[in-house]
């Protein structure tokens, strides 16, 4: 019987994460191609030193229960942590973890990939193409909208709304943001303040970077819509529930909002039927963070946030800090 602390993961990582977490833990990873059901989850977390969850795993109190009071700590493999209840975890003495900055920069590089996309109608370009459609060249054949001189819309001014921001000045193009804490100075972005209601109204590229909490479900919506330009973006890279899927499809349907980039949906792995008929709606299966090196930083850094709990260290990346007693 191994020595090591027994670990559950909840999907296999890439290779060289599931290998240093193997070095130093006793593993049970679920290796299926989906989520683990709940019922498989609540199973193995039985008696786990330690948990390595994504964001389609709810952490709460009945996996709490599950696991009993030698869990140790809940590294979350993302940078959002809306799947734990940290209050609960904190009341238990649990640390809980995630894994910001490592993906900030291929998430904004991911936006921009939606906005483009969505903006100059690339994704029905290429479905148009494979349909083996007849079609000669013709001046008013699949006009998008203009990107460069425009203004960027960012919701959202934390890391990544940052970082989405920064991305605009290559194309010549105004930033404005709205915040939840207010007008803020940023080095190295030109960007102007603005209240949400505002934003909607003057922005032709709206960029959504917030995180989902009871403030921010269902924050565009059909009034948000009707908001904006009938020539506006939306991207969305934050999470599913921020946007209402419904009212988004009858906005593209209705033409209140010219197009939609959306890499995040309300009920993963399903999307709304409705959303998957709208030609001017580019959607991907939430790659936000899907590149190689990414992924494998963010394992490596939920690993080392395990490595330093079983070592006596501070978790790089702790979530709730008041449980830390080392």
């Amino acid at each position: 019987m191994s020595d090591s602390p027994s670990l559950v993961v909840t999907r296999e990582l890439v290779p060289t994460v599931m290998e240093a977490l193997r070095a130093r833990f006793e593993v049970d990873v679920f290796d299926g191609d989906r989520a683990i059901s709940r019922e498989d989850l609540l199973k193995r977390i039985q008696g786990a030193d330690a948990a390595l969850t994504l964001l389609t795993e709810k952490v709460d109190a009945e996996f709490f229960d599950a696991a009993g009071p030698q869990l140790r700590i809940v590294a979350n493999h993302a940078v959002g942590f809306d799947n734990v209840d940290v209050p609960e975890a904190t009341r238990r003495g649990v640390p809980v973890s995630n894994t910001p900055e490592v993906l900030t920069e291929t998430t904004a590089d991911l936006a921009w990939a939606l906005l483009l996309a969505a903006a100059r109608r690339i994704a029905e370009g290429d479905r148009f193409l494979r349909s083996r459609t007849p079609w000669i060249w013709g001046p008013q054949m699949m006009m998008g909208v203009d990107i460069h001189g425009k203004t960027l819309g960012v919701v959202g001014f934390g890391r990544i709304g940052q970082a989405v921001a920064r991305r605009a000045s290559g194309f010549g193009m105004k930033v404005i943001y709205s915040s939840s804490s207010g007008p803020r100075k940023v080095g190295g972005i030109d960007a102007e303040h603005r209240e949400f209601e505002d934003l909607l109204r003057e922005a032709d590229f709206v960029s959504v970077n917030v995180a989902l909490n009871d403030s921010t479900r269902h924050l565009f919506g059909e009034e948000q819509f009707r908001a904006m330009k009938p020539t506006a973006v939306l991207v969305n890279t934050a999470r599913g529930p921020v946007v209402d899927e419904a009212a988004l499809a009858r906005a593209l349907k209705a033409g209140e909002i010219f197009a939609a980039g959306i890499d995040v949906f309300e009920k993963e792995p399903e999307v709304h039927p409705e959303l998957l008929e709208c030609e001017n709606a580019v959607i991907i299966p939430h790659l936000g963070s899907a590149t190689i090196d990414t992924r494998e930083a963010m394992g490596m850094l939920a690993a080392e946030n395990l490595f330093a709990v079983f070592e006596g260290r501070r978790p790089p990346t702790l979530i709730n800090p008041e449980v830390w007693k080392g």
